[in-house]
Parts: structure tokens; sequence; C-alpha cells
């Protein structure tokens, strides 16, 4: 019982040492509830079972994903240990010194963390309760659902979930607290504050010819990934940048800290001015011990900056897209002549009988199924598509060919192009509201929105390049692609249709015919029916015979697109806050174990003569660019991660990434700020502590 009410007095008197701590915590342990919990707020949503299945996927998904982030917050803790038994050396070294035996020590330590632990989940659970209310209307959002009405929820099972994880990392924390203070020693518990870390100024010239080497390594692996992206097709040409940039982060920490303090003394009015001098020795000898520390947090910093940027941008361009990619209800379709590439057809699946049997139209082939698809159209639309083995990418590219395909090797040049009668594509284009176009008899032009094929077709149609086609020899409109496509989706997938006037069209050619058109109804129970009706006919007898048309619906891609968009956002939210938690919480913990270390420094200043105000101004630095350094270096990193995402997120679009740098930038403000803050007001704390223990 006296070493219960010993470990509480500690706790209440140390309360403001454990801030960054009880922080930590309280946020880890919030955090893991809100996302564990995510399933239990389609409890209040009428949601359909498709969605229903979408959301059970990510759960699942995000439990994987809480496994990783327990190791995350158990070495998090841990680490954080560490720094509070360091914290309590000498008082630990007194109560020794006192005949207090190591078992009760370590009893009194146990009971200070079962303490806090106890204490940091419950009011973790209860901070995460809170706030999964708010998450239950971003989750309404997110899948578009109707909120039958508000009601307060509680997810027993991520209740239990959390409290298990955490319990057993709790449990290795006090196993890992105890048998490191059997390991300590008197003396080291006693003199461990007196020790001083000795600055050992570097080599400047190889500091700088490392520095610079580095940058060299770093610049080239950053333009590996913007501007040889497409030669990146294994998982070594991937790994080759990573590894290269990590190597050449860990290497310019290493050199700037042999070289901040020799630039900063050569300039002597700026060294010797106020406490300068004082702070750039306390960073510089900071940053000599912290140099693989620093690497990684500037890494995780990285990698969270990109995973919030690239997981908004995802959700926020898809949605957008489908408003804009997905404009009617309906498109089906259907191969027409598959008997003339009857080889290619049997290499995809398809059996004899749909071959044969391939030369009907989309409501023709739906009538062989005793359906009329028209019946539930208001209006609707039929067109083709064309193709021949005569003009493919090889053809299209023309003089092109060669310089393209060794700067791309790894592009389908013999696949035939898709051509359509400008009649047609007019149809359709006015039928989605997107522009129309018009075309001499030896024009020719290519509608496209994928970016990448987009960038090498322009090449070759800003040379002019000619096409031959049934015949005829065609020039280019245009020097650049349109914009444009035919088949809906919740992505920019079309690499390039070719429109040329309907006199040249050879009708032998034809291998798709599209029907697309808008439902009578718009109730979303009605047209959930109907497409489920179409689907089922997939499960005909004569579907072995005749290939059922393939269909593209707004619906069915609303609810797919919500699926992934939501996985993404959760999933990279989650690791993102965690890795940025993380970052910042090991760099305030580092920054008040120095302030610990360095309190009799301070002293000493105070007694020549130092005014509070330069004290607390030189710490303000000091631990302003001790979080600043890593972060510059992760917000350059992040520049090019962020070229290659949008080279990677390309196909979702990526006209919504200025929004989602915007947010990422206000969530990096809130955590890592929030951190820094705690961490400047605890070292005050402790630097003016005149408390011995």
């Amino acid at each position: 019982m006296m070493l219960c009410k010993l470990s509480l007095e500690n706790i209440k008197k140390s309360i403001k040492d454990y801030a960054i701590y009880f922080f930590t915590l309280i946020l880890g342990v919030a955090i893991f509830y809100v996302f564990n919990a995510l399933d239990s707020q389609t409890v209040m949503m009428d949601v359909s079972s498709s969605t229903q299945d979408i959301i059970e996927l990510m759960m699942t998904m995000l439990s994987g994903v809480s496994v990783f982030v327990s190791f995350i917050l158990g070495f998090l803790i841990i680490y954080a240990s560490r720094f509070l038994i360091k914290r309590r050396n000498k008082e630990f070294g007194i109560y020794l010194t006192l005949g207090m035996s190591k078992r009760k020590i370590s009893l009194i330590l146990f009971f200070e963390t079962l303490l806090i632990g106890i204490i940091s989940l419950l009011v973790g659970l209860g901070l995460g309760v809170l706030l999964s209310q708010a998450m239950s209307l971003v989750v309404a959002n997110m899948f578009e659902a109707n909120l039958t009405k508000f009601a307060f929820v509680f997810s027993s099972s991520a209740f239990i979930k959390t409290i298990i994880y955490f319990s057993v990392m709790y449990l290795l924390v006090m196993i890992f607290n105890t048998y490191s203070l059997s390991k300590c020693k008197l003396i080291d518990l006693l003199n461990g504050a007196k020790k001083t870390e000795k600055i050992k100024l570097k080599n400047p010239y190889l500091c700088m010819l490392i520095f610079i080497i580095s940058c060299f390594v770093l610049g080239r692996a950053y333009y590996i990934v913007t501007h040889d992206f497409l030669t990146l097709q294994e998982v070594t040409d991937i790994l080759k940048p990573i590894i290269m940039g990590a190597v050449s982060t860990f290497f310019i920490f290493w050199s700037l800290s042999g070289l901040i303090l020799r630039i900063a003394m050569g300039i002597k009015k700026f060294y010797y001015k106020g406490l300068n001098s004082f702070t750039l020795r306390q960073f510089s000898s900071k940053i000599n011990t912290t140099v693989f520390s620093s690497t990684i947090i500037c890494l995780m910093l990285f990698i969270t900056i990109c995973l919030l940027s690239s997981c908004l941008t995802i959700k926020n361009s898809m949605n957008a897209n489908i408003k804009e990619l997905a404009p009617v209800d309906a498109m089906f379709t259907v191969n027409i002549n598959m008997d003339k590439y009857y080889d290619e057809y049997r290499n995809y699946g398809y059996n004899d009988f749909q071959i044969k049997n391939s030369h009907y139209t989309v409501k023709e082939k739906f009538e062989l199924f005793d359906l009329d698809i028209l019946s539930y159209f208001k209006d609707y639309i039929e067109v083709n598509t064309y193709a021949t083995p005569d003009l493919t990418l090889n053809h299209t590219l023309g003089s092109r060919l060669d310089s393209i395909r060794t700067q791309f090797p790894f592009l389908a040049y013999d696949t035939m192009e898709t051509i359509m009668k400008i009649s047609d594509y007019n149809k359709v284009a006015k039928f989605y509201g997107i522009p129309e176009y018009s075309l001499n008899h030896d024009e020719y032009l290519i509608v496209a929105d994928f970016k990448s094929m987009v960038n090498i077709r322009n090449v070759a149609l800003s040379n002019g390049e000619e096409i031959s086609l049934f015949g005829h020899t065609l020039k280019p409109k245009y020097d650049t692609c349109q914009d444009g496509f035919l088949e809906m989706s919740s992505q920019h997938i079309n690499t390039g249709i070719i429109l040329v006037s309907d006199d040249i069209i050879d009708e032998e050619y034809l291998v798709q015919n599209c029907l697309i058109g808008n439902y009578k109804t718009t109730d979303r129970k009605e047209i959930t029916k109907i497409e489920n009706h179409i689907n089922q006919l997939d499960k005909s007898s004569k579907a072995n015979e005749y290939l059922l048309p393939s269909g593209s619906t707004k619906l069915a891609i609303q609810e797919a697109t919500i699926g992934l968009s939501a996985m993404v956002t959760f999933i990279g939210l989650y690791l993102g806050i965690i890795f940025l938690i993380s970052s910042a919480a090991i760099l305030g913990l580092k920054e008040l174990s120095e302030s610990s270390d360095n309190k009799e420094r301070f002293k000493t200043l105070r007694k020549i003569g130092t005014d509070e105000k330069m004290l607390d101004k030189a710490l303000f630095r000091q631990i302003a660019i001790f979080f600043l350094l890593p972060l510059i270096l992760a917000l350059i990193h992040s520049i090019f991660g962020i070229l290659f995402a949008v080279k990677v997120l390309e196909v979702f679009g990526n006209e919504q990434l200025l929004p989602s740098i915007i947010t990422t930038a206000i969530i990096i403000v809130i955590i890592y700020g929030g951190y820094f803050l705690i961490t400047y007001y605890c070292s005050k704390n402790i630097i003016k502590n005149e408390r011995d223990l």
C-alpha cells in the first residue's frame, strides 16, 4: 500500500514530465479504437449488400494493419519508458542509497507504469468513443449512405481488441522496465546526469565531400522515380531508388553533423551573438549522436506525407471522376466477328460456341436470353468500334517509333488500334455531354485521357505522322490528342481511339457493338433489381453458347469506387497518422531527455547572469531546429515522392492533388506542431525545475 501511494505521488509530481508520454498513449489508444470501430458505424446506415461486403473487406484489411500498428505503438511505448527511467536515474539512486532494495524500486516502477497505463487506456478509450461518433459521419459520407437516425454507437469488439492489444504491449513494457532497472549500477544512477557528450569535430573536407556525393546520389534517385518511371517494372527496379534515397539521407545527416557547427563557427558575428554558440553546440552534440534515428524519423515523415497526400488524392479524384467518366446509367458491349481472330480469343478463354456465335449486336444478344433490354431505357444510342492488324500502335507512331520504343520498351506496340466513325463518336459525345469533333475525308484525330499515352502519342502527332487505313492515307487534324473517351469508368483509362471519316470504314472489320442508355427509373433500389436480373442471365444454360454482353453501369462503378477509395483512405490515414505520431513522439522524447541531461548547463548559464528570456529563446531555437531538420529533408523527399505518386495515380486522375496536400499539411501542423509545443513547454519545466530528485 505504501509503495502504491509513493507511486501515485511520483506521478503527480512528474505529471508535466509525463505529458508527452500521456499524450502519445492516449492518442494511440484513441486512434486504434476509432479505426477498429469503423464497422460498427454501419449499424446506423442504410447501405446495400454489396457496400456491406466492401465494408467487411475493408475491416479485414484494417485488422491486419492494426497488428502492424500495435508493433509500432509497442516500440514507441518502450522507447518512451526508456526516457522516463533515464529521467529518474538520480531518484532511483537515492532510493538505493537510503536502503531500498531493487525489488521494491521495481515494484514502485511497476505500479507507476500500471497506473499510467490504466489512466491512459481509460482516457484514450473515452476519447476514441467520442471521436468514433464523428467518424460515423465521415463513413456515411464516404459510402454515400443515408443516416436513418443519428445514434450513439459503442463498438464492443473494438473496445475489447484495444484493451487486449494495449495490455499485451504494456505487459512487455513493464517487463522491460523491470529488467532495465535490475541492470543499473548505483554509481551510474547517481552520476548519469553529470555525464557530458564530447563534441568531436569531424573533418570538414570529408563531410563536404560526403555531403556532395550524397546529394548527387539522392538526385539520381529523384530522377529515376520521376523521369524513368516506366522502366520501374520489377521489384528490384523500385527498390534501387528507395535504397539510394535512404542511404543518402543517412549520410546527409552524418555530414551535416560535422558541417553545421564548423560553418557557424566561421561566421563569428553570428556564432557569438547571444546564446547562438550554446544553441549550436547543443544541437551539434545531439545530431552527432542521433544520425541514425534522425534518418528513420525523416523517412517516416516522408512516408507519412506521401501516404496522406496520395490516399486523399485517390479518394477525391475517384469521387470527382464518377460524375465525369460515368455520365449515363449503363453501357453494354459485345465482341463481334470473334472468329476472325479465333486463336487470340481461344487464348483468352472463350469456347468455340461463343466464338462462333459472335455475330449479334447487344440488343440481339439479350433477345437470345429472352430479355428486351431496350424496355429498361428511356433513351439510348448504339455505336460500333473497328480494328485491323494493319493499324497498330507501331503504325500510328510512324517515324517516331524507334525513339519511343527505346524510351518505353514495355509498351504493347503490336496491339491493334481502336477505330471509330466520327459520327458514332459524336453520338457518344453528345450523349455524354463532352466535346464533339469534325473531320475532312483525309484526316484523323485521336481522343485519349490517359496522360502517359497522351504524351507518347503527341510526339507522333506533333510530327504530323500519317497513317494508312483501308487503302486511305490520313493526316492528323490536330498535333495533340483531344480529350475524350468511350468506355465508362471511375478512372482515366482511354489510351487512344482513332476517329476517321465514316466513308473510310470497312464494315468487315467491325469488332464491337456498344449500347449506351439511361434507365427509365431513377430509384436506386429499382436500378439494383434491374442490374441483378441482368447479372443472373450469366447463370443461364445459354451463357455457355452465347456470350452475355459485358456491362458497365454507373451504380456498379459508384459502389466499386466508394469501396476502393474508402479502403485506401482509411488505411492511408491510419498508417500515416501513426507514423506521424511516432516520429513526433520520438523527437519529443529525445529532446526531453536532452533537456533533462542539460539541466545543469542551463543552471550554469543562470549563474553567470543569463536572463530567462534568453534561455527560453535558446531552448525554443534548439528544439525548433531539431524538429525542423528531418521535416525539411522529408518535405524535399516528398516533392519527388509525390511526383512519382502522380505518375502512379495518373489513371485515377490527380486534379485533386492540391487540396490533398493542403489537408496533409494541416494534419502535420496539428499533430507535429502539437508535439513540438508540448516538448518545448515540458523542456522549459525541466530546466527550471530546482528539485534535485
